[in-house]
Protein backbone atom coordinates (compact mmCIF):
# COMPACT_ATOMS: atom_id res chain seq x y z
CA UNK A 1 0.00 0.00 0.00
CA UNK A 2 1.16 3.84 -1.22
CA UNK A 3 1.95 5.70 2.34
CA UNK A 4 -0.94 8.41 2.91
CA UNK A 5 -0.44 11.66 4.34
CA UNK A 6 -2.40 14.63 5.87
CA UNK A 7 -2.62 17.21 8.10
CA UNK A 8 -4.37 17.32 10.81
CA UNK A 9 -6.57 20.75 12.08
CA UNK A 10 -8.86 20.00 14.54
CA UNK A 11 -9.79 17.88 17.22
CA UNK A 12 -12.72 16.90 18.97
CA UNK A 13 -13.44 14.43 21.99
CA UNK A 14 -16.13 12.87 23.99
CA UNK A 15 -16.05 9.99 26.42
CA UNK A 16 -16.11 8.54 29.87
CA UNK A 17 -15.12 11.53 32.34
CA UNK A 18 -14.54 14.05 29.31
CA UNK A 19 -16.69 16.52 27.02
CA UNK A 20 -14.10 18.03 25.08
CA UNK A 21 -10.60 17.64 23.96
CA UNK A 22 -8.64 19.28 26.82
CA UNK A 23 -10.66 17.84 29.67
CA UNK A 24 -9.22 14.39 27.93
CA UNK A 25 -5.77 16.26 28.35
CA UNK A 26 -6.68 16.74 32.28
CA UNK A 27 -7.11 13.08 32.31
CA UNK A 28 -3.69 11.97 30.94
CA UNK A 29 -1.60 14.56 32.89
CA UNK A 30 -3.55 13.73 36.55
CA UNK A 31 -3.74 9.69 35.68
CA UNK A 32 -7.52 9.80 36.85
CA UNK A 33 -9.30 8.13 33.66
CA UNK A 34 -12.09 6.08 34.87
CA UNK A 35 -13.86 4.03 32.48
CA UNK A 36 -16.74 3.51 34.38
CA UNK A 37 -17.59 7.39 34.31
CA UNK A 38 -20.37 8.83 32.75
CA UNK A 39 -19.58 10.04 29.20
CA UNK A 40 -21.09 13.85 28.99
CA UNK A 41 -23.84 13.99 25.93
CA UNK A 42 -24.34 17.64 25.01
CA UNK A 43 -27.54 18.87 23.55
CA UNK A 44 -27.52 19.15 19.84
CA UNK A 45 -28.61 23.20 20.03
CA UNK A 46 -27.45 22.81 16.74
CA UNK A 47 -30.59 21.17 15.29
CA UNK A 48 -34.08 22.26 14.93
CA UNK A 49 -36.07 21.77 17.79
CA UNK A 50 -38.64 18.81 15.99
CA UNK A 51 -34.94 17.34 15.13
CA UNK A 52 -33.74 17.60 18.68
CA UNK A 53 -36.33 15.36 20.49
CA UNK A 54 -35.87 12.57 17.96
CA UNK A 55 -31.62 12.50 18.34
CA UNK A 56 -30.72 9.58 20.18
CA UNK A 57 -27.21 9.58 22.25
CA UNK A 58 -24.79 8.34 19.26
CA UNK A 59 -26.48 11.65 17.22
CA UNK A 60 -25.73 13.87 19.76
CA UNK A 61 -21.92 12.76 20.25
CA UNK A 62 -21.29 12.51 16.50
CA UNK A 63 -22.48 16.36 16.42
CA UNK A 64 -20.93 17.67 19.19
CA UNK A 65 -17.59 16.21 18.71
CA UNK A 66 -17.30 16.94 14.84
CA UNK A 67 -18.03 20.44 15.83
CA UNK A 68 -15.52 20.31 18.15
CA UNK A 69 -12.88 19.38 15.21
CA UNK A 70 -14.56 21.53 12.45
CA UNK A 71 -14.37 24.87 14.70
CA UNK A 72 -10.80 24.04 15.60
CA UNK A 73 -9.89 23.70 12.17
CA UNK A 74 -11.54 26.91 10.88
CA UNK A 75 -13.44 25.41 7.64
CA UNK A 76 -17.19 25.70 6.83
CA UNK A 77 -19.36 22.94 7.35
CA UNK A 78 -21.04 23.08 3.94
CA UNK A 79 -17.81 22.61 2.17
CA UNK A 80 -16.62 19.70 4.54
CA UNK A 81 -16.70 16.19 3.74
CA UNK A 82 -17.48 13.75 6.10
CA UNK A 83 -16.83 9.83 7.00
CA UNK A 84 -18.81 8.38 9.78
CA UNK A 85 -17.94 5.54 11.11
CA UNK A 86 -19.13 3.02 14.36
CA UNK A 87 -19.08 -0.57 14.99
CA UNK A 88 -23.01 -0.67 15.77
CA UNK A 89 -24.79 2.53 15.53
CA UNK A 90 -27.50 3.48 17.47
CA UNK A 91 -28.21 0.10 19.83
CA UNK A 92 -30.67 2.28 21.96
CA UNK A 93 -32.99 2.45 19.26
CA UNK A 94 -32.19 -1.05 17.75
CA UNK A 95 -33.09 -2.33 21.54
CA UNK A 96 -36.50 -0.58 21.26
CA UNK A 97 -37.08 -1.60 17.92
CA UNK A 98 -36.26 -5.46 18.61
CA UNK A 99 -38.27 -5.14 21.50
CA UNK A 100 -41.47 -3.66 19.76
CA UNK A 101 -41.02 -6.39 17.04
CA UNK A 102 -41.15 -8.71 19.84
CA UNK A 103 -44.48 -7.54 20.92
CA UNK A 104 -47.86 -8.12 20.44
CA UNK A 105 -48.11 -4.74 17.95
CA UNK A 106 -45.37 -4.65 16.10
CA UNK A 107 -45.43 -1.30 14.60
CA UNK A 108 -42.74 0.49 14.45
CA UNK A 109 -42.21 4.25 15.01
CA UNK A 110 -41.79 6.20 11.75
CA UNK A 111 -38.89 8.42 14.01
CA UNK A 112 -37.28 5.04 15.10
CA UNK A 113 -37.43 3.57 11.51
CA UNK A 114 -35.45 6.79 10.38
CA UNK A 115 -33.11 6.70 13.41
CA UNK A 116 -32.21 3.08 12.81
CA UNK A 117 -30.07 3.56 9.46
CA UNK A 118 -26.55 3.82 10.10
CA UNK A 119 -26.33 6.70 8.04
CA UNK A 120 -28.50 8.68 10.39
CA UNK A 121 -25.78 10.93 12.10
CA UNK A 122 -25.11 12.21 8.65
CA UNK A 123 -28.23 12.77 7.90
CA UNK A 124 -28.77 15.00 10.89
CA UNK A 125 -25.63 16.70 10.15
CA UNK A 126 -26.78 17.70 7.08
CA UNK A 127 -29.75 18.89 8.35
CA UNK A 128 -27.98 20.85 11.70
CA UNK A 129 -25.52 22.76 9.21
CA UNK A 130 -27.02 22.59 5.80
CA UNK A 131 -24.06 20.69 4.75
CA UNK A 132 -24.87 19.09 1.26
CA UNK A 133 -21.46 17.96 0.20
CA UNK A 134 -20.36 14.31 0.10
CA UNK A 135 -21.16 12.25 3.15
CA UNK A 136 -19.35 8.29 3.67
CA UNK A 137 -20.91 5.89 6.47
CA UNK A 138 -19.39 2.89 7.62
CA UNK A 139 -19.47 0.08 9.45
CA UNK A 140 -16.35 -2.61 10.58
CA UNK A 141 -16.72 -4.12 13.99
CA UNK A 142 -13.52 -3.73 16.19
CA UNK A 143 -11.72 -2.04 13.25
CA UNK A 144 -14.62 0.88 12.77
CA UNK A 145 -11.98 3.69 13.67
CA UNK A 146 -9.56 2.37 11.34
CA UNK A 147 -11.14 1.24 8.52
CA UNK A 148 -13.05 5.40 8.96
CA UNK A 149 -8.92 6.88 9.11
CA UNK A 150 -8.34 4.72 6.18
CA UNK A 151 -11.32 5.81 4.03
CA UNK A 152 -11.01 9.85 5.16
CA UNK A 153 -6.98 9.66 4.60
CA UNK A 154 -7.27 8.61 0.76
CA UNK A 155 -10.34 11.25 -0.08
CA UNK A 156 -8.19 13.55 0.97
CA UNK A 157 -5.44 12.37 -0.94
CA UNK A 158 -7.53 11.61 -4.04
CA UNK A 159 -9.77 14.72 -3.42
CA UNK A 160 -6.86 17.36 -2.28
CA UNK A 161 -9.98 18.70 -0.16
CA UNK A 162 -10.25 18.59 3.18
CA UNK A 163 -12.25 15.76 5.28
CA UNK A 164 -14.15 15.37 8.80
CA UNK A 165 -14.04 12.04 10.06
CA UNK A 166 -16.28 11.42 12.68
CA UNK A 167 -15.92 7.88 15.06
CA UNK A 168 -18.96 7.18 17.73
CA UNK A 169 -19.82 4.02 19.56
CA UNK A 170 -22.28 4.07 22.30
CA UNK A 171 -23.64 0.81 24.48
CA UNK A 172 -26.81 -1.64 23.80
CA UNK A 173 -28.86 -1.89 26.28
CA UNK A 174 -29.36 -5.40 27.62
CA UNK A 175 -29.51 -8.63 26.29
CA UNK A 176 -28.25 -7.26 23.56
CA UNK A 177 -25.14 -5.99 25.56
CA UNK A 178 -24.62 -9.82 25.92
CA UNK A 179 -23.26 -10.59 22.79
CA UNK A 180 -22.03 -7.23 21.93
CA UNK A 181 -20.43 -5.77 25.06
CA UNK A 182 -19.18 -2.12 24.39
CA UNK A 183 -17.75 -0.18 27.42
CA UNK A 184 -19.20 3.24 27.60
CA UNK A 185 -20.15 6.13 25.17
CA UNK A 186 -17.33 8.08 23.06
CA UNK A 187 -17.09 9.92 20.17
CA UNK A 188 -13.63 10.75 18.53
CA UNK A 189 -13.55 13.40 15.72
CA UNK A 190 -10.59 14.59 13.58
CA UNK A 191 -10.73 17.53 11.01
CA UNK A 192 -7.99 16.43 8.13
CA UNK A 193 -6.80 18.74 5.27
CA UNK A 194 -4.31 17.93 2.22
CA UNK A 195 -1.36 20.63 3.26
CA UNK A 196 -0.37 22.27 5.90
CA UNK A 197 -1.85 26.20 7.17
CA UNK A 198 -1.46 28.10 10.66
CA UNK A 199 -4.09 25.89 12.04
CA UNK A 200 -2.28 22.29 11.36
CA UNK A 201 -1.73 20.37 14.95
CA UNK A 202 0.30 17.50 13.13
CA UNK A 203 1.13 15.46 10.28
CA UNK A 204 -0.39 12.43 9.75
CA UNK A 205 1.50 9.41 7.89
CA UNK A 206 -0.67 5.60 7.48
CA UNK A 207 0.60 2.82 5.98
CA UNK A 208 -0.57 -0.78 6.26
CA UNK A 209 0.93 -3.40 8.50
CA UNK A 210 0.74 -6.50 11.15
CA UNK A 211 2.02 -5.56 14.19
CA UNK A 212 0.81 -5.38 17.72
CA UNK A 213 -1.35 -2.71 18.64
CA UNK A 214 0.29 0.09 20.65
CA UNK A 215 -1.62 0.13 23.96
CA UNK A 216 -1.80 2.81 26.73
CA UNK A 217 0.37 2.84 29.62
CA UNK A 218 -2.99 4.30 31.87
CA UNK A 219 -4.85 1.33 32.70
CA UNK A 220 -8.27 3.85 32.40
CA UNK A 221 -7.23 4.75 28.98
CA UNK A 222 -6.32 1.42 28.18
CA UNK A 223 -9.45 -0.44 29.15
CA UNK A 224 -11.18 2.22 26.95
CA UNK A 225 -8.82 1.49 23.93
CA UNK A 226 -9.86 -1.90 24.46
CA UNK A 227 -13.84 -1.86 25.53
CA UNK A 228 -15.28 0.60 23.17
CA UNK A 229 -14.47 0.01 19.29
CA UNK A 230 -13.87 4.05 18.78
CA UNK A 231 -11.67 4.04 21.37
CA UNK A 232 -8.95 2.43 19.34
CA UNK A 233 -8.16 5.79 18.50
CA UNK A 234 -6.96 6.87 21.68
CA UNK A 235 -3.38 6.37 20.87
CA UNK A 236 -3.57 8.82 18.04
CA UNK A 237 -5.79 11.47 20.47
CA UNK A 238 -3.48 11.08 23.13
CA UNK A 239 0.16 11.45 20.97
CA UNK A 240 -2.09 14.91 19.67
CA UNK A 241 -3.00 16.11 23.28
CA UNK A 242 0.73 15.78 23.99
CA UNK A 243 2.34 17.19 21.20
CA UNK A 244 4.10 13.98 21.01
CA UNK A 245 5.86 12.46 17.85
CA UNK A 246 5.47 8.81 17.48
CA UNK A 247 5.01 5.96 15.85
CA UNK A 248 1.49 3.99 16.59
CA UNK A 249 -0.15 0.80 15.39
CA UNK A 250 -3.98 0.43 15.11
CA UNK A 251 -6.16 -2.10 14.89
CA UNK A 252 -7.77 -2.83 11.62
CA UNK A 253 -9.03 -5.92 9.42
CA UNK A 254 -7.02 -8.70 10.63
CA UNK A 255 -4.40 -9.64 10.35
CA UNK A 256 -3.88 -6.43 9.41
CA UNK A 257 -2.83 -2.90 10.97
CA UNK A 258 -2.36 0.55 10.63
CA UNK A 259 0.49 1.83 11.12
CA UNK A 260 0.70 5.71 11.77
CA UNK A 261 3.67 8.34 11.97
CA UNK A 262 2.36 11.73 14.17
CA UNK A 263 4.71 14.91 13.70
CA UNK A 264 3.47 17.51 15.65
CA UNK A 265 3.20 20.95 13.84
CA UNK A 266 3.73 22.82 17.04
Amino acid sequence: MTLLHCLIEGIGAIGPGFASPEEFRRLIETGQADPSAPTPVPAPTCLPAAERRRAGTSIKLALAAGLQAMEASGRDATTLATVFTSSGGDGDNCHVICEALASDDRQISPTRFHNSVHNAPSGYWGIALGATVPSTSLCAFDASFGAGLLEAMAQVAQSREPCLLIAYDVPYPYPLSRVRAIGGAMCLALALAPEATARSVAQLTVGLGEGPCTGLSEPGLEAMRRSIPAGRGLPLLRALALAEPCRLVIDYLDPLRLELEVAPCR
